[in-house]
């Protein structure tokens, strides 16, 4: 189909009202895929107990968890290709169709597919947005708004437990509103960015490396699930476990190959080749590894070692989510007037080490409010570097990569995170044995099941006064390691960041480039109707 002048012009005009509802509707598509990834967790009992299916409770989960992760960079570039709002469309319909399918569940098996499928769309929406982001403003004018992109992201991640344990609760509403209640939000998501996103047609490759989504899918899903079923349902040395990393070294190796050798690469190489871009995807990947993943164990410090309920451990988080959004804005606000990303990028790791550091020092004797000030330091280290590594990276590379460049960032943080979960879990199981074995005899040791510990506060609550004791100080231990092993990947961040190099913000985006081209002035009348 042949694109007409009039309508390129009609494509790269945007009013300011156009991009605020845009703005709008990608906030919302943040906070519903972000949202969804968490939500579940609490009202998993409550499907087991109607579905049935307990040996598949996790996979609710890591279903959802491996299929966002992998399509976030597949259809991070197949926007290159083929544009963002087909893409954009494709995955809120996806997401929308799977949360239904997912509502209307009979089986177990059925709820874990729709669940896989929900994942595909919701990994969509997390790219879009920040690539659409990058398409209708400039870097220096991105900085104003990528602090609320990040505080949305966030805050999802606190929001996700509590209102799923509000639905869940309410004898009106049940578990499967969970799914429901995307339905009319998203909705409003796809009329308003459906509506009123315009954005030039793309002119670039039309072909994909389909051998090479493949080989990713396989490689990186068989790392993501034995890091995330690892040392919980199975154990680590467990056949399963150790096939699956196999098959994901094998896999993710045939990748990079395919890479090198594909004519229209899923993640070109050649970007490695551009300091900025592998400078920020090793900051996405220490960052993701050093502060995210360390900050799932708090709950569960303060839910067993200070006696915290559930609900209360959750809302102790909110000052970090509170703390990532104000220097998120703060950044953002920074960046848009200075033009400066580097320097935010190196204080931002540094906060969050201090941080770390004082929640290793946390004791038995600590109150649940003693984590309050660390949080708000990690919240204020990400959120400082996190907008501003963003928009480095979108900035550092060229537009035809613009939306592989942004699904990498956040592909290699998710990968950071869950390999930081992994890592860090196997460090406190083993902390935990250690310390249960200096303060317990052996055959008390022998009746003490430490998944069942670490996954399950209530039932510390219930052993014998005698052993809470003993119990409570070994998991203190194990998480003070975490957070003491968080430490040096903190530092490694820190010193990473020193290498990113700063380069000039860009004044145009890409739709300013569009409307150049084709003589469109911000008023929405062409140059050369100026003077007819």
């Amino acid at each position: 189909m042949t694109v007409t002048e009039p309508d390129r012009r009609r494509s790269a005009t945007l009013s300011q009202r156009d991009i605020n509802l845009i703005i709008f509707g990608l906030l919302l598509a943040i906070f519903l895929s972000a949202v969804d990834g968490t939500i579940v967790s609490t009202a998993l009992p409550t499907i087991v107990g109607e579905l049935g299916g307990l040996d598949q409770l996790t996979w609710v989960v890591t279903s959802y968890f491996v299929t966002s992760t992998v399509s976030t960079l597949l259809l991070g570039k197949i926007s290159d290709i083929y544009g963002r709002r087909p893409v954009f469309l494709f995955s809120i319909g996806a997401f929308l169709i799977a949360s239904a399918l997912a509502g209307l569940a009979q089986t177990m098996p059925q709820l874990v597919g729709f669940r896989a499928l929900q994942g595909v769309g919701g990994g969509g929406l997390q790219a879009l947005a920040f690539i659409i982001i990058g398409d209708i403003l400039s870097p220096r004018q991105r900085g104003r708004y990528m602090g609320w992109f990040t505080g949305t992201f966030a805050l999802s991640g606190l929001v996700g437990p509590l209102l799923g344990g509000l639905i869940v609760d309410s004898a009106a509403l049940g578990w499967r509103w969970i799914f429901y209640l995307n339905l009319p939000l998203g909705a409003v998501t796809l009329v308003v960015v459906g509506r009123y996103l315009r954005l030039p047609p793309r002119h670039g490759e039309t072909t994909i490396d389909w051998a090479g989504g493949a080989l990713l899918t396989i490689g990186v899903g068989g790392l993501l699930v034995a890091a995330s079923i690892g040392g919980g349902d199975l154990a680590w040395t467990s056949p399963t476990i150790v096939s699956l990393f196999m098959i994901g070294v094998v896999f993710s190796g045939l990748f990079i190959r395919q890479e090198l050798r594909a004519d229209n690469p899923i993640l070109p190489l050649r970007l490695f080749g551009n300091d900025v871009f592998r400078v920020g995807m090793v900051l996405a990947f220490l960052s993701g590894a050093a502060v995210m993943s360390a900050n799932i164990f708090l709950p569960l410090f303060l839910q067993v070692v200070t006696g915290a309920s559930a609900t209360l451990s959750g809302l102790l988080l909110a000052p970090m989510m509170l703390g990532l959004t104000v220097a998120s804005i703060a950044a953002g606000r920074h960046l848009t007037n200075t033009g400066n990303y580097k320097h935010l990028v190196r204080i931002g790791p540094i906060i969050a080490v201090i941080g770390l550091v004082g929640l290793s020092a946390l004791s038995p004797d600590s109150e649940p409010w003693s984590a309050t000030p660390f949080v708000i330091l990690n919240g204020i280290g990400l959120g400082l570097m996190m907008p501003a590594l963003s928009i480095a990276i979108q900035n550092g590379v060229g537009y035809q990569d613009l939306g592989v460049a942004t699904s990498a960032n956040t592909f290699f943080r998710t990968l950071g995170m869950t390999f930081g979960v992994a890592v860090f879990g196997a460090i406190m199981a083993a902390r935990l044995r250690t310390g249960l074995e200096e303060r317990l005899p052996a055959d008390t040791l022998a009746d003490l099941d430490l998944a069942e510990l670490t996954g399950s506060p209530e039932t510390i609550r219930e052993l014998p006064v005698a052993l809470q004791e003993p119990v409570i100080a070994s998991v203190a231990d194990a998480v003070n390691l975490v957070y003491l092993s968080a430490v040096p990947v903190g530092l490694a961040t820190a010193v990473a960041a020193w290498f990113l190099r700063e380069v000039p913000l860009r004044e145009l985006s890409p739709l300013d480039e569009a409307r150049a081209d084709s003589g469109v002035t911000d008023s929405g009348v062409t140059d050369s109707g100026r003077g007819e």
